[in-house]
């Protein structure tokens, strides 16, 4: 058996699990864990429990600490840079020439690493961008081209079902969506009608579709 704990780094964004090494956790408890891109600040989604061991992919990173007030303190003050460094980004963009459209920033826990998300139509070169930026700002620059899904889950806003996204208030993750899909609920195939904000096919697609396809099995035609 092994034990893990649950931890999230952002609303509606994916659960990865921890070693809780023995620290005394529950669920909306802060944590300081240790990630490819250094110290983060995640909250605690599934309190630490036993699972089998051929579960759970090896080794599992500790839990560093649990959160205190001064890494609150300073995870907001990060926020306030990001914007920061978006304004920056945004001015040399605009010098360069550079085709693309930023969605946000994300710093690490101590701010020496900065990780930018954007879009664009195609792949671009954006080895100056990150130089110059990198220089301005004496931060490692990590720059994410997003795809229409995730550029729509990092920028949130409503479906025509007038409620907020799922992707950006609690989809973890992104389940593969058909337009049989559509055609098992009998809806119109009008790409108007059955596509999201990103312009591919609405993810609640997903949610009655095995429903339907067992109604329409047992129903006479």
């Amino acid at each position: 058996m092994a034990d893990i704990v649950g931890v999230r780094f952002k609303r509606a964004g994916k659960v990865y699990y921890f070693d809780p090494a023995g620290i005394d956790l529950e669920v909306n408890d802060y944590v300081v864990v240790g990630t490819t891109r250094g110290l983060e600040l995640g909250h605690v989604v599934i309190a630490p429990k036993q699972v089998l061991a051929n579960d759970v992919v090896k080794p599992l990173k500790p839990i560093v600490r649990k959160a205190e007030t001064r890494d609150i303190h300073r995870a907001q003050e990060i926020e306030a840079k990001e914007m920061e460094a978006l304004d920056e980004c945004r001015k040399l963009i605009n010098k360069l020439q550079v085709p693309m459209h930023l969605l946000s920033a994300e710093y690490n826990l101590d701010g020496t690493r900065l990780t930018i998300y954007f879009s664009a139509a195609e792949r671009i070169d954006f080895r100056e961008l990150v130089r110059e930026l990198a220089g301005h700002l004496r931060v490692w620059v990590e720059m994410r081209q997003a795809g229409p899904r995730e550029e729509a889950k990092l920028i949130g806003g409503c479906g025509r079902c007038g409620h907020s996204l799922c992707c950006s208030s609690f989809l973890s993750e992104f389940a593969p969506v058909s337009i049989r899909m559509a055609k098992e609920q009998s809806l119109p195939l009008n790409p108007m009608k059955i596509s999201g904000c990103c312009g591919r096919l609405m993810c609640c697609l997903v949610y009655e579709n095995e429903q339907y396809r067992m109604m329409n099995r047992k129903l006479p035609k």
